[in-house]
Order: C-alpha cells, then structure tokens, then sequence
C-alpha cells in the first residue's frame, strides 16, 4: 500500500511528515510513505502578520488541498493550525500521540525581563496573555521557520522570543530554551503540541490505517478543545487559548478569552466526559456567565 502524505516543506513540517511515515509503516508492513511537499500561503508570506494573511488554517488550506484533489492521500499538520472543522471531503483520521503543550521563552525568563523589554511573538494568543501578566512589556512581531526565530532573541533590541515548546523538543532545540511557561500565565493555542492527520471521508482504506496510529485519549483532550473554539465561531477575531487534560477519569478544559491588548484575560474551566458537552460548557461559562459575549461584541 503506497500512502502518499502532503506536508509542508519546513524543517518541523517535515520531521512531523517523516514521524507520521515511520508510525504507518510500523503498524502496516505492506505500507510505503512517500513525501508530497506543498508550499502555504503562509510560507510564501513570511513578513506580514498571521492574522492579515489568514489566521487560523493559513499553513493548511493548501496542503488539504492536495488530499482533496488526489495529490496527496492524508495531510499532516500541527492539530493548532486547523480552524475547528475541517473543509468537505476531509477528515481527521488520526490524532498520534501528543508533545509538550506549552509555549516557552527564548533568551530570557520572564521574571528577568526588566521592564519595557521586547518580546517578539507572531501569536496574538501569546501577546496578550503575557501583556496581561506583564502590563509593561513591549512587543514586535515574528515570522519564519523555528531556527530563524530562535535567532532573534538578543538581537536588534530583543530581549526573547516566545515559541511552542514541542516544534523545538521535535528539532532537537531544547537547550535554546529559557524557560517553560506555566500554563497558569500563558494558556496554549487549541490543539497545541498535537498532530492531526487529514484523508479523504469516503477513502475507507486510509481511514483504517490512520486509526491504527489513533491514540484515543488524545483525541477526546483536542476534540473538547476544538469544540470550544467551534462554539466561539469563525467569527471570533479575539486571542483564544484552550488546554484540555485527564483528571480522574474525566475531561478538565482551560480556556481563555482575551481582549486585544490583553487587559481583560477572562478564564474558564468546564469538565466531563463528553468532549463537545464539554468545550460548549467551557464557552457557556466564559460567553454567557463571565461577560464574553460583551468582549466579543466590542471586538
């Protein structure tokens, strides 16, 4: 069985490709993975902004294009880069197991930061979180590969630089690393540190591949966190963080709801069993009972 796997060309997209190929291959011995590299929308704009280009899904739209049109048999992506339901035709087959969820700091730690430093970040999420923790920080924005934004802590009055701490763990970059921020202050993307992996809804053959390399208590954790952002809509233009885990037996979900400038940081927590009860829990709690649909409106 030849399975052909659509992926971008980044250092990281591809190391995440390549591990998605050994795990097929040493579950299925008549399985061969081969490599189709697209380039973004993202990619080819490595300057502006994420949320001018397209925010959410501008890493993806093309490379679940090559599944949709026969290129390509599944698409591999980081699980954050998706909006919250996949486009017609496609579906995720396959949520391995995850890394490290948290975001971390490059040339610095936080506390040692002095006042008025520069951070450098291309998440809204992470801005406003850590402006809502440090009111007193600057910040600039960042594009690139992973290697390139490691590089810029320290230079041109930067002081650090905020990354995903699983792209540099998969790089073999963690002793760049300044520090591991506590999700207390900065709550991760939704579908941090996971991978998802997209075929074709009627190719019942991938299908039953990738459910072999399905790890189910991965899922139920990315599909409460999806769920949630799903509730907010693809209207929502706000910084939004989301972070499920197992707790005895049950799903415990942590989101957050952020102004722009990070002055109004409004938490929730919601838990369950059932991921989708639980992410439209979390959302009823942040929308209805702590005031989000107000910072939604004034968005």
């Amino acid at each position: 069985m030849r399975l052909r796997i659509a992926t971008r060309g980044s250092d990281l997209a591809l190391w995440q490709a390549r591990f998605v190929a050994e795990r097929v291959e040493s579950v299925r011995s008549d399985a061969t993975a081969e490599l189709v590299v697209v380039t973004t929308g993202g990619d080819r704009d490595q300057t502006s902004p994420i949320s001018a280009i397209g925010g959410r899904g501008v890493f993806a739209k093309e490379v679940q294009a090559a599944v949709l049109d026969g290129r390509a048999d599944i698409a591999v992506h980081s699980a954050k880069d998706l909006t919250s339901t996949p486009p017609g035709g496609l579906t995720i087959g396959s949520f391995p197991a995850r890394a490290d969820v948290r975001d971390v700091l490059i040339g610095a730690e936080l506390r040692d930061l002095r006042p008025g430093a520069t951070i450098a970040t291309g998440s809204v999420r992470r801005r406003t979180q850590l402006a809502h923790a440090r009111p007193d920080l600057n910040f600039v924005e960042l594009r690139g590969n992973v290697p390139s934004r490691v590089a810029k802590a320290g230079v041109g009055g930067v002081a650090a630089v905020v990354l995903a701490a699983a792209g540099l763990q998969r790089l073999g970059m963690e002793s760049d690393i300044a520090e591991y921020l506590d999700t207390d202050i900065v709550l991760p993307q939704v579908g941090q540190g996971a991978l998802a992996i997209e075929c074709r809804d009627d190719d019942t053959a991938t299908l039953d591949v990738l459910n072999s390399i399905d790890d189910p208590a991965v899922r139920s954790l990315v599909e409460a966190e999806r769920a949630w952002l799903r509730v907010l809509g693809s209207g929502c233009e706000l910084p939004v963080g989301g972070l499920a885990s197992w707790e005895g037996g049950e799903i415990q979900l942590q989101v957050v709801l952020c102004a722009l400038d990070g002055s109004v940081a409004l938490r929730g927590i919601a838990t369950g069993r059932d991921p989708e009860a639980v992410g439209a829990e979390a959302a009823h709690e942040v929308l209805d009972l702590m005031g989000g649909h107000s910072l939604l409106e004034s968005s």
